[in-house]
């Protein structure tokens, strides 16, 4: 794996428990699944924050031709 600035960090956010936390994006799954099953019983309550996601999911889009 590439060094770790090389690596995006994703900010994940927990409603619920008021965190915020950036991690290395190889990271995220199993980062997001751990808090929700030790914190919330397995509920998706932790999630990648709404707007980084909502960003990634524009750069994929344009990425994949899907604006053109």
């Amino acid at each position: 794996m590439a060094p770790t600035e090389d690596v995006p960090e994703i900010t994940i956010t927990c409603s619920a428990c008021g965190t915020e936390t950036a991690v290395p994006f190889p990271e995220v799954e199993a980062t997001i699944e751990a808090h929700n099953e030790h914190q919330h019983d397995g509920k998706p309550v932790a999630e990648i924050d709404p707007e980084v996601k909502s960003r990634l999911q524009d750069l994929l889009a344009e990425e994949m031709g899907l604006l053109d």
